[in-house]
């Protein structure tokens, strides 16, 4: 993960880009760039979304939109300083005590339901 996001930062500085990869510019990039994701599932059917991996072509805009998503937000992460990792882990801990497993699991439901 270092690896590619030095590499990502020495991309930016050979074009001169570091004046506009400010937090605020990272932070709506990584949204437009999540947006363009979330745009090829727009108006697919659970079913349909489940196999759009199988379409080299649509498989082929989905792993670009993540590699947008996830440039920008490595980038974002350099320029505040955040450890991406730790922060992951974090707040999987936090998660991990916020939602305890339940023995009947058939009630439970996702945070954003």
């Amino acid at each position: 993960m270092d690896l590619l996001q030095r590499r990502l930062t020495r991309f930016a500085a050979a074009r001169g880009w570091e004046p506009y990869h400010t937090p605020k510019n990272l932070a709506v990039a990584l949204s437009v760039e999540a947006a363009e994701l979330v745009e090829i599932f727009q108006w697919l059917t659970p079913e349909q979304s489940a196999r759009v991996m199988e379409e080299p072509e649509s498989a082929h805009r989905v792993a670009d939109e993540v590699a947008d998503v996830l440039a920008y937000l490595l980038q974002f992460c350099e320029v505040l300083g955040v450890d991406v990792l730790d922060a992951l882990a974090a707040k999987i801990e936090r998660n991990e005590l916020r939602f305890p497993v339940k023995e009947d699991r058939t009630s439970d439901r996702h945070s954003s339901e």
